[in-house]
């Protein structure tokens, strides 16, 4: 059975309702579908708009109007790391793989960017590229493009590998351009940006969506930097998200409505967005996209997500409460929870129950908490290169083995794996390989025959037919590959030699120390039967007698032997 969940995130006020699920919970995993309920919780978290991100393993949850950021472990059910950072936090995002192992976005107070490898623990930041707060994040489905809104209205499009490169140049350098600047500015808002959605695609072509408080909303093509088109809508968006199938975005309003902007309402012989005839002509949507809540239920909408199938719209308002949408009629459906304070953030999470599901190569128990490396910013970076700093270290775990279907030849699925396969797979290295290494290392100190690599078969050297010349040349290789075999097989027969000499040594030995053993628990149970023989009065045999004269030397051989059970004495 499938189920749908999301994860929505409050702003605490000052006084709990008393009728909250949980007065100090800020973090809620709510399953939507097919039966609404409550799964966990995570406590004491307060988050603004645009502050939360989810992985499959941990939820990182800015916290608002501070400059830290709660990690909490989604298998533990715990919070497991507050990590600070140098200013507040107005914006959060995460971008690579769900399994966790990607990198965390942060945009800061002052306008710089932050990236956070969580494996790594390595912490990159940009300089001040925005003249206010960073209020919008969103990283592409290639994780190659970075986005970020500001209240300044601009949006910058940053490279994600060139920001997260070792390959840094020196800031004196004025030959090449500094990657910690962004590719492209986008800046046709003339207000606030309030929201910044991506679209699904991972090919060359894809779109971004902006809101701002002109009350416009802006499609672009983020990776030429081109306006596709603009939407004039009746009011700021707070809000902003795409549909699965980039057909259309929905905005959520101050007054608690939500506006549909379908992007093929208009007629169009191409695609509409990419129409150069429609470009430059804004579009208002037509009033019969625009649902509104009953008036008892209407508050602000701070929080949209579409389902994984497109057919509902989950909203999360300034109440509070969690409203569903009907996308298919276009209207309001029902109130699923109350949260009983703002729902500042909702993400819905990729449903679950699919058969055959795609297991994660990499599982991250903890996440790495960032270190700033100073090392490769300005003057200092030419002194690492291009090269990995000696503590960059990858922290997570292998779910699986490594994948050796690429290496099949094709249609022999059950075929034995090769050398290099087994290699690839062992866990540190094969006996065969270490065998045959020592072997050729042994015959580089024998001597070289001349007449066996350097001697022609005939011992001309001057011959003048091509053909005949490369038939001497291959009985050459041939000649040293055999020479070389020979060599690597004595080589082994020496060292298996060696090696049986040594396991029958060492089996003499045991077998010696065994017997000397024996005989001296032995000679301990006489001694001991002559003593209580004397003790109770019995009359001692003629043996006994023995034993009694012998006792002398016997102990010796006892304290010799205990010594060293390793060692042997002359009395073994």
């Amino acid at each position: 059975m499938l189920t749908e969940s999301f994860v929505a995130s409050i702003l605490s006020p000052e006084k709990a309702a008393s009728n909250a699920i949980s007065k100090d919970a800020g973090i809620h995993l709510y399953d939507y579908r097919p039966l609404p309920a409550l799964r966990s919780s995570f406590k004491k978290s307060s988050t603004g708009p645009n502050c939360l991100a989810v992985t499959t393993s941990h939820v990182f949850a800015a916290q608002a109007d501070k400059a830290v950021v709660h990690v909490y472990n989604r298998d533990r059910g715990n919070q497991e790391a507050v990590v600070p950072f140098p200013e507040k936090i107005c914006s959060v995002a995460y971008t690579g793989d769900l399994d966790g192992a990607g990198v965390l976005l942060l945009g800061t107070e002052g306008g710089r960017i932050i990236l956070w490898e969580l494996c790594t623990g390595r912490q990159v930041s940009t300089p001040q590229s925005h003249l206010q707060p960073a209020t919008c994040l969103a990283g592409d489905p290639t994780s190659n493009f970075l986005l970020s809104g500001s209240s300044d209205s601009n949006i910058h499009v940053w490279s994600i590998p060139a920001l997260l490169s070792f390959s840094i140049h020196s800031a004196h350098d004025s030959t090449q351009p500094s990657p910690y600047s962004p590719l492209r500015t986008l800046s046709n808002h003339r207000a606030a940006i309030t929201a910044l959605v991506l679209g699904h695609s991972h090919s060359t072509v894809n779109i971004a969506v902006s809101g701002s408080q002109d009350n416009t909303c802006i499609v672009w093509d983020y990776q030429t930097g081109s306006l596709l088109h603009t939407f004039l809508l009746p009011s700021a968006p707070l809000c902003l998200a795409i549909d699965p199938a980039d057909r259309a975005v929905y905005a959520g309003f101050e007054d608690g409505s939500i506006q549909l902007v379908d992007f093929y309402k208009q007629s169009s012989l191409t695609h509409a967005l990419y129409d150069p005839a429609l470009r430059s002509t804004p579009t208002q949507p037509p009033p019969s996209d625009r649902w509104l809540l009953p008036s008892e239920a209407s508050s602000s909408v701070l929080s949209l997500d579409v389902s994984y199938d497109g057919t509902a719209l989950l909203s999360g308002h300034q109440n509070g409460i969690i409203q569903t949408w009907d996308i298919a009629k276009g209207r309001y459906n029902k109130q699923l929870t109350d949260f009983s304070s703002p729902a500042t953030n909702l993400l819905i999470l990729p449903p679950t129950g699919f058969p055959n599901t795609h297991v994660p190569n990499l599982k991250v128990h903890n996440v790495v908490k960032p270190r700033y490396e100073s090392s490769l910013q300005g003057s200092n970076a030419a002194s690492t290169g291009n090269m990995a700093p000696e503590n960059y270290t990858f922290v997570a775990q292998f779910t699986s083995t490594l994948p050796l279907a690429q290496f099949s030849p094709k249609g022999s699925s059950n075929q034995p794996l090769s050398d290099f396969q087994a290699t690839l797979t062992h866990p540190s290295f094969p006996l065969s390989l270490l065998e045959e290494g020592i072997a050729e290392l042994s015959t580089f100190s024998a001597p070289k025959s001349s007449s066996t690599l350097t001697r022609p078969l005939d011992g001309n050297t001057d011959d003048k037919d091509p053909e005949l010349a490369n038939l001497h040349l291959e009985i050459h290789n041939l000649r040293a590959q055999v020479n070389h075999a020979q060599a690597v097989q004595i080589a082994s027969t020496e060292r298996a030699l060696k090696l049986s000499d040594e396991l029958a040594r060492r089996n003499a030995e045991e077998k010696v120390k065994k017997m000397a053993k024996k005989k001296r628990r032995l000679r301990r149970m006489r001694v001991e039967e002559v003593k209580r023989k004397r003790y109770m009065g019995e009359k001692l045999g003629s043996g006994d007698e023995e034993m009694e004269e012998g006792k002398a030397e016997g102990e010796g051989e006892e304290e010799s032997l205990s010594s060293s059970t390793d060692e042997l004495t002359p009395s073994d």
